[in-house]
């Protein structure tokens, strides 16, 4: 199965991706902002990253995948947000604005994150 890095400034959003996708035979490592979720990518080179588009900053998830994207890492990247709930605006993928695979709207029910976490890492 694939190695999975949660990024979210939630514990209840990492905790509850963490089970959902252990459950599935994921290897699953956590990260609460950017600094220790660049650390964990060091660390546990992950397959697949789930990020949080809002943490200390309201852009520090889409800085991030910019900055991943510059760095060459070529993983596939799930964006969480609950932006457009909050504000009404719709988010999309992005080559160069918001370089990630997919945007899901917070709260996912864990069979969506299931399925396009299967979806990503089939390719």
């Amino acid at each position: 199965m694939a190695n999975i890095l949660i990024i979210d400034d939630d514990p209840d959003v990492t905790e509850a991706g963490k089970l959902v996708l252990e459950k599935e035979g994921h290897t699953v490592t956590t990260a609460n902002n950017i600094t220790s979720g660049k650390e964990a990518i060091e660390a546990s080179k992950p397959d697949l990253l789930v990020l949080d588009v809002m943490m200390e900053n309201y852009d520090d998830g889409i800085v991030m995948a910019q900055q991943l994207r510059k760095e060459s890492y070529d993983f596939p990247i799930i964006m969480l947000s609950s932006i457009g709930k909050v504000t009404g605006n719709k988010y999309a993928e992005d080559d160069e604005m918001v370089p990630v695979n997919l945007f899901l709207e917070k709260p996912i029910y864990p069979a969506t994150l299931i399925e396009k976490v299967n979806e990503l890492l089939a390719g």
